[in-house]
């Protein structure tokens, strides 16, 4: 089985996150989530996978290289200019003959791949869509559906009288090869506003899999934030340790001070440095080769790789982003903090 990802997209609302770093890099518990992703599908049997980059390819193909070393191999299409959702999947139809799946990647979700599949083959579908359940379906696009699973409209933004619907594309979705020749080459095109509607019109079997229970697209930093924090309360699983059983993770490898104060949901990763009478957690994520220094606090927070936070600094319910230093007896509430500069963060 293979597999495409769609990650060509900039990332705005996710800046100053995304400033120098494509969206699916942005790390998740301290790797980024399109590696979370490549890991969930490999034990689902995916063994191929093609990377559609548009910004700062090279910034991905550096880190993944051939996907060797994740054991599963990688390839790379790249655009040069955006070409919308079904054309990178147009521009990627060499790459496939047989049923593949198709993910945006910047979704956090906990879709069983393995059962979509086989619920897709049921249902002899040219398309599965996998959708989410959501209160307010007026600002999305909403897909409505039959008694047997199969979609009759796809209406974009209603009224909530417009529709019964409060389902919305998740983001994830199987395939026939045979759709990709519906698909026009050559300019920018939908899958969700265009492709869908017209297969629909032409009578093609489209399927709903709604058997989601986490989703969260990544686009906003108060998204990142709740990620991490529906990981620490085990709404979902993200690698090997579960949450939802033992709501803190401490490295054999960190290293935590006299009169450490640490507050569950909490993780902690490699080669932390915790200086005495610090404060850690709730809802905190220290990933590796970092240190908060004496009486600090770290409250509500993500903190990257290589991260110094100076003695008496109170950080809560913020970013703190790779290789940033924080000074001594700062305090900032719902930032994100680079190397540079301190960006405040809407809330």
């Amino acid at each position: 089985m293979k597999a495409l990802f769609l990650a060509g997209g900039l990332g705005t609302r996710l800046r100053p996150i995304t400033n120098d770093l494509p969206k699916p890099m942005v790390p998740i518990m301290g790797k980024p989530l399109l590696e979370r992703n490549i890991e969930n599908l490999k034990n689902h049997g995916v063994d191929e996978i093609v990377l559609s980059t548009c910004y700062k390819p090279h910034k991905i193909e550096r880190y993944f290289e051939d996907g060797r070393k994740l054991g599963i191999k990688i390839s790379y299409i790249s655009e040069d200019i955006p070409l919308g959702t079904a054309g990178a999947i147009k521009n990627a139809q060499s790459f496939f003959n047989d049923t593949f799946l198709v993910f945006n990647a910047d979704i956090l979700s906990d879709i069983d791949i393995s059962e979509m599949i086989r619920f897709h083959k049921e249902k002899g579908a040219l398309a599965t869509i996998a959708v989410t359940q959501v209160d307010n379906p007026s600002a999305y696009g909403v897909i409505e559906h039959d008694e047997n699973g199969f979609i009759t409209a796809f209406k974009e933004k209603p009224q909530p009288h417009e529709t019964s619907s409060n389902l919305i594309n998740a983001g994830v979705y199987v395939f026939e090869p045979q759709l990709l020749d519906e698909i026009p080459s050559g300019r920018a095109v939908s899958i969700e506003r265009e492709i869908y509607p017209q297969l629909l019109q032409k009578g093609y079997k489209l399927a709903v899999y709604n058997r989601c229970s986490y989703w969260l697209d990544l686009g906003t930093p108060d998204k990142y934030l709740r990620a991490h924090k529906d990981v620490l309360k085990g709404a979902v699983r993200i690698g090997n340790h579960d949450f939802s059983k033992n709501p803190r993770y401490i490295s054999e490898t960190a290293r935590i001070g006299n009169s450490v104060k640490i507050l569950d949901p909490v993780y902690i990763g490699n080669n932390v440095e915790i200086g005495s009478f610090a404060t850690v957690g709730p809802n905190t994520v220290l990933c590796h080769n970092s240190s908060v220094g004496m009486g600090a606090k770290v409250i509500g927070s993500v903190v990257w790789d290589h991260v110094r936070i100076g003695s008496g600094a109170s950080i809560v319910n913020s970013v703190v982003m790779s290789k940033c230093k924080v000074e001594r007896n700062i305090e900032e509430y719902n930032a994100i903090l680079t190397e540079d500069f301190i960006y405040p963060m809407a809330i």
